[in-house]
């Protein structure tokens, strides 16, 4: 497991720049938080460090945007999700393939559903500092 300490939204986002270095075609991120944890700022990283241009939002209500940079990046945000068969109806499967990156919010909430060997990455926020966070980064089939 890596682990990271982030003091600012800024520095979040710079970690998910150094991430995405590391993220290569066919990788699935599980990526976890409480409400306001700093995922989308991480996601946001994410995108720059894999040459998205296009501004990045928080797919809440669409379930998931992609965008294309030197690999194309599918967001989601699963937070919305009653049942995971509402996944299959917008073909959950076929983002999942060996050309692009997946990057899953609130991807606890359907962790069955993410392929074998996906990346986890946990964010804490810490109780007495508010802008101070834990990140944690491991695969999953290592718990």
């Amino acid at each position: 497991m890596e682990k990271y300490l982030t003091g600012s939204e800024e520095e979040t986002f710079n970690l998910g720049v150094q991430l995405a270095r590391k993220l290569g075609p066919g990788t699935a991120v599980s990526l976890e938080g409480d409400l306001g944890a700093g995922k989308t700022a991480l996601v946001k990283g994410i995108a720059k460090g894999l040459g998205v241009r296009d501004t990045i939002t928080s797919p809440t209500f669409t379930i998931v945007n992609s965008y294309e940079g030197d690999v194309t990046l599918h967001h989601f945000d699963v937070y919305r999700i009653d049942d995971p068969e509402e996944l299959y109806e917008i073909g959950w499967e076929e983002y999942f393939n060996p050309n692009d990156v997946c990057v899953v919010e609130w991807g606890d909430r359907v962790s069955q559903m993410l392929p074998p060997g996906a990346l986890r990455i946990r964010i804490l926020r810490d109780e007495t500092q508010p802008d101070k966070r834990t990140i944690l980064v491991e695969r999953q089939d290592q718990e």
